[in-house]
């Protein structure tokens, strides 16, 4: 079932107890079926910086409510709920504020709307960062960043678009983002991207891998490089060759193509040459003798392990909310 709540807060100043303003959407059944935003008297001064990106002063919340005021209001819009924010920014927000002002916390579970996406797409924002605005421009969402219903309507539909994307409810998403961002060892899809050999016959394509390979995505990107391609993480208006394997169900959802597979597709319609090869074309074009599969049902030990694991992986930081 997707049934939630989405919450998002402004605050005054960089106490996070500050709060200057509540959107809050409301998701039944997989549609936005109700919002409800107020501004709130945070009783606190406000800093000008944050006045830069919200744009909500001191006149403006002149004869807004309290936080005691309206806490009957939350109680029965979110009792019970699962409560979604992007990062912890908004969670923190109300649990230092209903302290201040000695109210019982928000009786919710709280889900975090960048762990799922991080979990969804974990080879895509990992170096511009999983803020808002960076997902939901990815995903053509509009709307007005910094004002705490549209960012909480941006939330509801990320989260929206990453169960659609997986084929998970919000019961799962509540267990998958207690485990690690890559779920799986030997299917661990980390980050490659690698200069092209200049004097490879490649030189100048721009290769991007979807799926699983019977070799290592390393292995695999290593060849490619060697014979010339530049490779890369996402698909791009630059890119030129798709190399596609296997597709693993849970993170293609209801769509029969993963998203790189589906932009790739979308570009080439759009007049951009780009060519789409199975992992035998790949090997074929490269030139070079198909290496032996792996053994994907033996477990790796722990040097073979730290050998196909990246040094470092995406941390999942936090990204600061006003």
């Amino acid at each position: 079932m997707i049934t939630f709540n989405a919450i998002d807060v402004e605050t005054a100043n960089a106490d996070q107890e500050s709060i200057c303003q509540i959107g809050i959407v409301h998701v039944s059944d997989g549609a936005i079926i109700d919002q409800w935003q107020t501004l709130v008297n945070p009783e606190d001064w406000f800093d000008s910086f944050n006045v830069s990106i919200h744009g909500i002063d001191e006149d403006d919340v002149k004869g807004a409510p309290i936080l005691p005021e309206i806490r009957e209001e939350l109680r029965t819009r979110l009792r019970g709920s699962v409560l979604i924010s992007h990062t912890a920014f908004d969670r923190v927000a109300f649990e230092r504020a209903m302290t201040k002002y000695n109210l019982e916390q928000l009786q919710v579970t709280w889900l975090d709307s960048a762990k799922i996406a991080k979990r969804t797409w974990p080879d895509k924002y990992a170096y511009r960062g999983y803020g808002i605005k960076n997902i939901a421009d990815d995903l053509n969402i509009s709307f007005k960043h910094h004002d705490a219903l549209e960012d909480a309507r941006a939330v509801a539909e990320i989260v929206l678009h990453a169960c659609t994307e997986t084929g998970k409810d919000i019961e799962a998403w509540l267990k998958r983002v207690n485990g690690p961002i890559f779920s799986n060892r030997n299917s661990y899809e980390y980050r490659v991207q690698k200069e092209g050999n200049k004097e490879g016959h490649l030189y100048a394509e721009t290769l991007v891998f979807t799926g699983s390979l019977s070799v290592s995505r390393r292995q695999a990107a290593d060849m490619a490089a060697n014979a010339g391609c530049q490779i890369k993480d996402g698909v791009t208006k630059d890119t030129t060759i798709l190399v596609v394997g296997l597709q693993d169900k849970s993170k293609i959802g209801s769509y029969e193509k993963s998203s790189k597979h589906r932009k790739t597709e979308s570009l080439i319609k759009k007049g951009h040459d780009i060519k789409i090869l199975s992992e035998s074309d790949f090997f074929e074009l490269i030139r070079v003798e198909q290496p032996k599969p792996r053994d994907t049902n033996k477990i790796l030990d722990q040097n073979e392990f730290e050998a196909e694991t990246p040094t470092s992986i995406p941390d999942e930081k936090e990204y600061t909310n006003f």
